[in-house]
This record gives structure tokens, C-alpha cells and sequence, in this order.
């Protein structure tokens, strides 16, 4: 199994120094060690010799790595030899995850399975050949707060590297600041205020890997793109960047969830709703006949993915309301119970995901959603003006939700009138999101009608959840009361529960009123 290390990294271009010298040492040894010693905090840097480091990196034939920022190698010499995976965190343009696996002649199993989502087959790149010089840095108690490597680096197309060239070759030199873990997070940023001062400047380029496919030859592929793109301003140009953003998302998601990261699953189902919405209300712009069997596809993974995501959403919910009821009324062993309960459940769930990733499915899903990137299936309102088009879009979307809402009110309470609330929360939801990818381009007018349809899915969800919770409530209670315990606590939560949803049903007529007055924004408005 693969190590996780967190690192937080800049790289900036050698001194001209170092250039006329041929070497490290120069930069080592002038500016950069000046800059570096009068950093603010920094008491002490201390040199830790050279390392003699061989990569290959990897990629397929078109360079899918390098355009996702993600950066696989093998590397030979130095202190952290072996498989090393490195990936983008999004919240942090500095940071990235890397993670590391022993040396072997091929790529692990496990390092190969978080990257099916990215390749999809064939990994093949430059070889890098690096003489690393290190350095230190130290606080005045003797704290590790980042390290320095200057590095000499030497590249080489191999065969079937991206964009062909083989044997093409490229050198330059790069130096790289790395935070230590708990060093201050404004550490880099007084760093590099010091070598900006002494001439020493960001790097353009993200990694070596990079850089290296860039100088040798074609650079490496963007994010898959439309060949000839509509014209910016048109429907087809923001309805094709809005699916661009969540097919990313659900690439990295992928990734996410296969290392069981926090909210990774619930996000990676957000990202398949999105982008089957979107087909659904910009239909109009896009083909429905290409884009409604890759929607199916969508709908397959999503609802592989429910049974983790609502347990792990239930079983929180049903802990928060034992956490916060009188312990006085809390009678048996009722955590425990609710331990018995969701256990299994999450384990049988985490399986399922697992089995639906890994599965020829899924796999050609990926691929579909990439050959629509490239070849979307455009209608003729995909040349119009966005402005003209997208509101039409919201409108019918916006009719949807009333007549599925208006539906769900009407009918007296019990389950007939809880599966029609489930249906219009479903309506909110699709223009709650159809609204956010016309917001570029329609404005305040879709920011606004965004927020007051969330206000609605919001008390919509309230009620679903509680329907759900009920139901596992009485389950716990039937449970309970077999095993011989107390269904007392069941009880009062699931009146508890109860008294939520009704409190939602109440608020959600004034709150939907305001959407209907207002509606959804008009043409040119």
C-alpha cells in the first residue's frame, strides 16, 4: 500500500549565476543562500550535500497527467526512491499529495488504480536525470521549517513519449522550496518575498515533468477541448465550460473516493448530478440522442454511489440526535445499537463503489464523457447568444419545479404526499443547478434566482431527510425491542424527526411563493 505525504512547494528559476558557472553550487552558495538566511524566522541553514536522482516519468501518448496537473515517476537514487504519485490539491495551489510506493519494475496495483480515471490506459514519458543539492532551514530552537534543493535537471524524450520526439533532449536549472510540515504557512510567502529581492522568480512551470514535455518538443495537452470551440458569449461556449468543470471534478473525484477521503463520495455524486443535468436542461444546445445514454451511464454511477453516501449521511444524523437528547432519555444501549446497525451497511456500500469503479463500465463512462469534450453534439442554438438561450433553459426547468411542488402541497400528508415533496426537492435541485451554470453568463439575475431555489431544496431536503430517518428509526426500534432492549429512545427521535419535517412543510409555501413572484430571469435581462 502506498504512503501519503502532504508537501507545500514553490520552484523558481535558477540565478544566472548558476547558468554561467554550469552548476549548482553557484546558486547555492550567493543569492540564494543570502535570501534565504535573512528570511524572517529562519536562524540557520544548513547544507545536507548531493543526491544523484534518475526518473522516468509517465504519461499516455496525449499527456493526460501533465494537462491534470498529476505527475506519476520512478525514480532511482536519493533518500525516497520508488513510485511516486503526485496529485493536485484544490484547495491549496501550492500543495499536492504525493504518494509514494516501493521500487518495482512496474507501476503498483494500487498506485495504477487512482489513476485509471486520468489515463485510461498507456503510461509512457521523458526520462529526468537530476543532481540535487540540499539545504536546510532551521528556527532558532532548531525546527525544521522547509527545505531548499537546487537541482540540475536533464531530460529525454523516450519512445512513445507525448508528442512523439524521441531522443529529444532538454537541461535547465531550478530551484524548489519545500514547507516542512508545521512550519508557519506564510513561511513561503516571506521566502519568496527574499528572492524576489535578489532576482530569483516563480517558475512558469508547475513540475519538471512539465517543463521537460514543453522545451523537447509540443507541450503537453490541455483539459480536452472542442475542435472548432463556439464562440465566446455563445450558449454552446458556456454550457460546454460549465460540463468542462464538473467532468474534472468527477476525474478527481474518482481519485478521491478510491483513497476514502473525507466527503469524497458525496462530492463525486454531486459531480454525476450536475453534469447529467445539464444535458437535461440545455437540451436545446446539445443532442439528446448522443447525451441521454451517457446521462443513463451517469444516473448508473450515482446511484452506485447512494447507498455509501446515505448511510454515511444517515447514521451521522441519528448519532447527532442521541448526542444532543438528555442522557436521562436515553435508554439501553442505543449507541451501540445504532454501531450494530450502520456498520455493515457502510462496509457492504464501500464494497459497492469499489466494484463500480473498477469496473469496464465505468471505465467506458469516463470515455464517453472525454469523446463529448471533444466532439459535443451541438444544435444550432449552441451558436446563439447565451443570453437569448440559457434563460429559456431556466424557464423550463422553473415550470417543472412548480408543477411537481404545486402537485406535492396539494395532497393530504402521508407517503403519497412525502415521495411527491422527494420528487419536487429532485425539480429544485435540477434548477438550483441549472441556474449556476448560467450565472457567467446571465449575471445577478441568476445568482439570485439560484439563491432563493437552494432556499427551497433546502426545506425540501429537511423534510426527505427526515423521512429517511424516520424509517431507520422504526427499523432501530424493531431491532431493539427483538434484541430484548428498551425502543424507548427510538421512539422519541422518531417523534422528534417528525416534528422537523412538519415544521418544513410549514415554512416551504412563503418560501416558494417568493421564487414563483420573482421567476427565473428573462431573455437579455
Amino acid at each position: 500500500m502506498a504512503s501519503v505525504t502532504r508537501e507545500t512547494e514553490r520552484k523558481y528559476e535558477a540565478p544566472a549565476a548558476a547558468e554561467e558557472t554550469g552548476g549548482p553550487d553557484a546558486a547555492a552558495s550567493g543569492a540564494l543562500l543570502d535570501a534565504l538566511a535573512r528570511t524572517e524566522g529562519v536562524a540557520r541553514v544548513t547544507g545536507r550535500g548531493v543526491e544523484e536522482l534518475d526518473a522516468t516519468y509517465f504519461d499516455t501518448d496525449d499527456g493526460r497527467l501533465a494537462a491534470a496537473r498529476t505527475t506519476l515517476r520512478r525514480r532511482t537514487g536519493g533518500h525516497d526512491a520508488g513510485w511516486h504519485l503526485k496529485l493536485p490539491v484544490p484547495t491549496d495551489g501550492d500543495a499536492r499529495d504525493e504518494l509514494h510506493a516501493p521500487l518495482a519494475d512496474t507501476l503498483p496495483a494500487d498506485l495504477a488504480r487512482l489513476l485509471r480515471s486520468r489515463t485510461r490506459d498507456a503510461p509512457l514519458g521523458p526520462v529526468l536525470r537530476t543532481t540535487r543539492r540540499r539545504h536546510t532551514l532551521h528556527g532558532a530552537d532548531g525546527t525544521l521549517l522547509a527545505e531548499a534543493a537546487t537541482d540540475t535537471v536533464r531530460a529525454e524524450r523516450l519512445d512513445g513519449a507525448p508528442g512523439g520526439l524521441a531522443g529529444a533532449t532538454t537541461a535547465w536549472r531550478e530551484i524548489e522550496i519545500e514547507r516542512a510540515e508545521g512550519a508557519p504557512a506564510s513561511l513561503l510567502d516571506r521566502i519568496e518575498e527574499r528572492l524576489t529581492a535578489a532576482g530569483i522568480h516563480r517558475s512558469k512551470d508547475r513540475s519538471k515533468f512539465a517543463r521537460a514535455l514543453t522545451d523537447t518538443g509540443p507541450p503537453p495537452e490541455t483539459w480536452p477541448a472542442p475542435d472548432p470551440a463556439p464562440a465566446p458569449g455563445t450558449a454552446g461556449a458556456e454550457v460546454l465550460a460549465h460540463l468542462a468543470r464538473w467532468h474534472r471534478a468527477l476525474v478527481a473525484l474518482d481519485t478521491d473516493v478510491r483513497r476514502d477521503l473525507p466527503d469524497s463520495v458525496h462530492q463525486l455524486r454531486v459531480a454525476t448530478r450536475r453534469l447529467r443535468g445539464a444535458f437535461k436542461t440545455y437540451r436545446k444546445v446539445l443532442d439528446r440522442a448522443v447525451t441521454d445514454p451517457v446521462g443513463e451511464e451517469l444516473k448508473w454511477l450515482a446511484g452506485e454511489l447512494a447507498p455509501a453516501r446515505d448511510n454515511e449521511v444517515l447514521t451521522a444524523r441519528l448519532a447527532h440526535l442521541l448526542d444532543t437528547t438528555d442522557p436521562a432519555l436515553v435508554l439501553g444501549p442505543a449507541p451501540a445499537r445504532l454501531r450494530l446497525h450502520s456498520t455493515p451497511r457502510a462496509a457492504g456500500a464501500r464494497d459497492r463503489v469499489s466494484a463500480a469503479l473498477d469496473s469496464p463500465r465505468h471505465l467506458a463512462l469516463l470515455t464517453a464523457l472525454a469523446r463529448l469534450a471533444t466532439d459535443p453534439p451541438l444544435r444550432p442554438a449552441a451558436h446563439r447568444p447565451a443570453r437569448k438561450v440559457l434563460p429559456a433553459a431556466l424557464a423550463r426547468d422553473h415550470r417543472r419545479l412548480a408543477a411537481r411542488l404545486d402537485h406535492a402541497l396539494a395532497l393530504p400528508p402521508g407517503p403519497g404526499r412525502d415521495h411527491a415533496l422527494h420528487q419536487a426537492r429532485k425539480a429544485a435541485k435540477r434548477a438550483r443547478y441549472a441556474a449556476e451554470a448560467a450565472r457567467p453568463a446571465l449575471g445577478k439575475p441568476a445568482k439570485r434566482h439560484r439563491k432563493r431555489v437552494k432556499a427551497v431544496q433546502q426545506l425540501l431536503g429537511v423534510h426527505q431527510d427526515s423521512v429517511v430517518a424516520r424509517e431507520a428509526l422504526r427499523q432501530l426500534a424493531v431491532e431493539a425491542h427483538g434484541a430484548g432492549e428498551s425502543a424507548f429512545t427510538w421512539g422519541l427521535l422518531y417523534g422528534t424527526e417528525q416534528s422537523r419535517a412538519e415544521a418544513a412543510e410549514r415554512e416551504l409555501p412563503e418560501v416558494w411563493e417568493k421564487v414563483r413572484e420573482e421567476g427565473p430571469p428573462r431573455p437579455g435581462g
